[in-house]
């Protein structure tokens, strides 16, 4: 079985060769290293340096493109490794290496959609990225007929080539809710996990994600998505 590791970033050089070592690092030896693949989605930084330094693959965008369009080109190259599922994080070490690696063996089944949880309030998060997080589960779960609790986590475990099958078309922030969505609307196992996760101080925080209209773009592609696929059993 082999698993692979997908990092989207962009002008993430202060955090990433950090994160890229301690997954590394973090791995049983025995069971041999997942291969850890960081999508440089255009920066101007020396992200992609940084994370090659670091042990990780790299593949760099020209320009970016948003973190779908990242994520979709790491499924890309983790399938033609020969994985059979990828686990994403966000490369501003939000989530500890070693809550990734858990989902990268967890028992739930091959093919299902593995999504992680956070517990938004208890970790810190500001209230905007928690409102914003509370108006998208309320949509998704509304129109997955079921109840969904973290649809904007980063941390997750994609099945492999499984993903594939589903047309998702977003390239930004909305890619993860309309996976989720697009998956419950094709009778997917959705499997979620509690996890970890670390909030730094506001002044120290890096984030692209845009509270007011991340959240607008999210709900734009759930709207579309319900009104061009059948509805959930």
């Amino acid at each position: 079985m082999q698993r692979s590791i997908v990092i989207p970033a962009f002008e993430a050089a202060a955090s990433v060769g950090s994160l890229v070592r301690a997954l590394l690092a973090d791995w049983p030896a025995q069971a041999g290293a997942p291969s850890v693949l960081v999508v440089d989605d255009g920066s101007r930084d020396a992200t992609g340096a940084r994370a090659a330094e670091a042990g990780a693959q790299v593949v760099r965008l020209p320009r970016n493109q948003g973190k779908g369009a990242a994520l979709r080109v790491g499924f890309v190259h983790a399938a033609a490794l020969g994985s059979d599922a990828v686990v994403t994080l966000d490369a501003d070490a939000q989530h500890p290496p070693g809550e990734a690696l858990r989902l990268l063996v967890d028992p739930a089944p091959a093919e299902a959609l593995l999504l992680g949880v956070r517990a938004l309030s208890r970790a810190g998060a500001p209230r905007a990225n928690q409102l914003s997080n509370a108006i998208s589960n309320f949509f998704l779960s509304h129109f997955a007929r079921r109840r969904l609790l973290d649809t904007q986590c980063g941390l997750r475990r994609y099945p492999l080539p499984r993903a594939f099958t589903l047309p998702v078309a977003a390239d930004g922030f909305a890619f993860e809710s309309e996976f989720v969505l697009r998956a419950a609307r094709a009778d997917w196992e959705i499997v979620e996990r509690r996890i970890h996760v670390v909030y730094p101080p506001e002044d120290e925080r890096v984030t692209h994600f845009h509270v007011a209209m991340d959240p607008a773009r999210i709900i734009g592609r759930v709207l579309l998505v319900v009104g061009t696929t059948p509805r959930p059993r």
